[in-house]
């Protein structure tokens, strides 16, 4: 029996596919996430988890 549940949510560092740029998001976002350099889409909420849009993903402990 866990006392201190885990959560179910967490922060992703990602990798933006056009420039590069690595950031740190939260992996349900409620916005439409850009990034910081080039201003392209990296993830876009779809109710739950957002819709992660680049292919480098590290979930952060």
């Amino acid at each position: 029996m866990d006392l201190i549940p885990k959560p179910e949510s967490r922060f992703l560092k990602v990798k933006c596919l056009d420039c590069s740029n690595e950031q740190v998001i939260f992996d349900s976002a409620t916005t439409v996430i850009k990034c910081h350099v080039c201003g392209k889409s990296i993830a876009e909420p779809r109710g739950g988890k957002a819709n992660i849009l680049t292919k480098n993903i590290t979930p952060l402990e």
